[in-house]
């Protein structure tokens, strides 16, 4: 099944909606998701697969009398694309904060159920933190996460390196605890070519002078 991890634009926000009523008890309206995307646009990502037996039949809309289109499938970006998992993120722009030093924030991950242990979460996180460093030059990025969440905190804090600065207490509506944590943000360490290959397997280095094709037969 193949996955695409690519830039989020106004036409996935339906899907990203979906995915977070779907999955987390945090949901946001439709204008928020706007705004992340309109006002940072190379910060937040979309998984989607491609998998044309995935497809919810020959029409993805339905018009009524007057020619209204309306979608059947919010997971459906477009015909044989289907929206599997969303990472929202943003620079921070609290004006309490202004003289800090440029930072970005996670605001939300989703990955719909079927598509967990698939490494989906990682890569999305990965593409965020790249992109907020490399393009909006973040130096750190803040995100928090439930107390009972261990699946999030371990992708955080063990696999991704996040710091655990502090549990603010009844962060979340339903009183719930969260953990505040924050990473440094380093260029060469987030480079997506870093990732690009599995975990033990040797990576080629291109010199410019060897046949990099030749060289993997």
């Amino acid at each position: 099944m193949p996955i695409t991890i690519r830039r989020a634009t106004v036409e996935d926000m339906v899907g990203m909606q979906n995915a977070n009523l779907h999955n987390l008890p945090e949901n946001y309206v439709l204008k928020y998701y706007m705004y992340h995307v309109l006002s940072w646009p190379e910060a937040s990502f979309v998984a989607t697969t491609t998998d044309i037996s995935d497809s919810v039949g020959d029409e993805l809309t339905i018009a009524d009398e007057n020619g209204n289109e309306t979608k059947l499938d919010p997971n459906y970006v477009r015909q044989g694309e289907k929206l599997v998992g969303y990472v929202l993120a943003k620079m921070n722009d609290d004006p309490d904060q202004q003289n800090e030093a440029p930072n970005g924030h996670i605001t939300s991950l989703s990955v719909m159920r079927t598509y967990r242990r698939m490494g989906i979460a990682e890569k999305l996180m990965r593409q965020a933190l790249f992109a907020l460093r490399e393009v909006y030059k973040a130096e750190y990025v803040s995100l928090h996460v439930r107390q009972s969440n261990r699946a999030a905190l371990h992708l955080y804090r063990d696999t991704l390196e996040f710091e655990v600065l502090s549990v603010e207490k009844s962060y979340y509506q339903d009183g719930e605890d969260a953990y505040a944590m924050k990473k440094v943000l380093d260029l060469e360490e987030l480079k997506p070519s870093n990732y690009a290959h599995a975990k033990g397997a040797e990576r080629i280095e291109d010199d410019f002078e060897s046949d990099l094709l030749d060289a993997t037969v």
